[in-house]
C-alpha cells in the first residue's frame, strides 16, 4: 500500500514506483534524476540489489523508464544512473525514445579499492538525455566553473582581430571529479549509495528552473528532493524502503515522527566498527582521515 507525505515544496511517496509512477499526469515533471538500484548485489535496508540475469534487470529498467519518459514535459529532461555493467542497456534502449546529449563520467577517488587482478572502479556514468534536442532547458550561466585557461594560466587568444584573454568560466565538460559522500560530511546519511549534494545542484541548476516540478523514483536518502528545495524547485521523490522513508520525512521537514517514533539525524559519534565489527576509539587529530570512505 501505497502512503502519501508532503509539505508545500515535496511529496514523498512510500512505496513500489512501478506502482506510483502510474499515478502522476502525463508531461507533468520538468526534470527526472533516476540512480536506481545498480544489480550489483549491494543491500538495502530489506532490498537485496539483485536480478536472476542482466536481461530481466533491464527489462525492468525498461518498466520505470517508460513511465518516467510519459511524466517528462515535452521540453523535459531525463538523467539516469547504473552500473558501468548495466549502462550498455539502457544507453541503447534510451537512443530510441530519447535523444542522448552526453555520457557523463562521475569520478571520484577511493581508499577502499583494492583491485590485485584488474583496474578498480571510479567512476559511475550518467546519461543526459531530452526529448527534443531543439528544446529543452540547459541554464549555463548558473553551471560554469572556471577554465584553466582563462583563469589560472591566463592566457591571451592571438586569434581574434583584437587580442583577448580567454574567459575565466566554461561550461563543465562530460567528467565530473566530485567526491563522495563520506562519514564526517554534514550531509552524511546511512544509506550504501548516497550521491553528493554537489552532483545534484550541478544537475538540478542546468536542467530545471525556479518552480519546476523534479522527480527522483528511488529517493534513497533524498538528496535530490532536499537540492531542489534549496534550489526553489518542488520536488516528488519515491522510496519503498521505511528507513530511508523515515530519512526523507526528517530531511525534507515533512514529519518529526514516522510510524509513531521520532526522527533523529544519524548519531556520527566518530566511533566506527573496524573491518571485524569492533569499535574502535574515538577519531582524533592523526585519524583525520581513516574513516572518509
Amino acid at each position: 500500500m501505497t502512503e502519501r507525505y508532503s509539505n508545500e515544496t515535496t511529496t514523498i511517496f512510500h512505496g513500489n514506483c512501478l506502482e506510483v509512477l502510474p499515478g502522476l499526469p502525463d508531461g507533468s515533471v520538468s526534470l527526472v534524476f533516476a540512480d536506481p538500484p545498480y544489480n550489483i548485489g549491494k543491500r538495502f535496508a530489506e532490498f537485496n540489489d539483485i536480478w536472476p540475469s542482466d536481461d530481466e534487470y533491464a527489462a525492468w529498467c525498461y518498466e520505470w523508464l517508460t513511465q518516467c519518459i510519459r511524466v517528462l514535459k515535452p521540453t523535459g529532461s531525463l538523467y539516469v544512473m547504473t552500473s558501468t555493467q548495466a549502462m550498455p542497456y539502457l544507453d541503447l534502449w534510451l537512443r530510441k525514445h530519447l535523444t542522448v546529449l552526453s555520457r557523463i563520467v562521475w569520478h571520484y577517488d577511493s581508499s577502499g579499492v583494492q583491485a590485485k587482478k584488474y583496474y578498480g572502479s571510479l567512476y559511475e556514468p550518467i546519461l543526459f538525455c531530452v526529448k527534443d534536442a531543439k528544446n529543452y532547458t540547459f541554464n549555463v550561466s548558473d553551471i560554469e566553473v572556471e577554465a584553466r585557461t582563462g583563469s589560472v594560466r591566463k592566457l591571451i587568444d592571438y586569434r581574434k582581430e583584437i587580442p583577448t584573454p580567454y574567459k575565466t568560466t566554461k561550461v563543465p565538460g562530460n567528467t565530473w571529479y566530485i567526491p563522495r559522500v563520506r562519514y564526517r560530511m554534514p550531509e552524511y546519511e546511512e544509506h550504501p549509495s548516497q550521491k553528493p549534494e554537489a552532483l545534484m545542484e550541478r544537475i538540478i541548476r542546468a536542467s530545471s528552473n525556479v518552480g519546476d516540478v523534479v522527480l527522483d523514483p528511488f529517493g534513497g536518502t533524498f538528496t535530490t528532493c532536499a537540492v531542489a528545495k534549496r534550489l526553489g524547485r518542488h520536488s516528488i521523490g519515491i522510496e519503498s524502503q521505511d528507513e530511508y522513508v523515515r530519512i526523507g520525512l526528517r530531511r525534507l521537514q515533512i514529519s518529526t515522527h514516522f510510524n509513531g517514533e521520532k526522527l533523529y539525524p544519524p548519531d556520527k559519534s566518530y566511533v566506527r566498527k573496524n573491518a571485524n565489527g569492533i569499535h574502535g576509539g574515538a577519531v582524533n587529530g592523526l585519524q583525520a582521515g581513516l574513516f572518509d570512505d
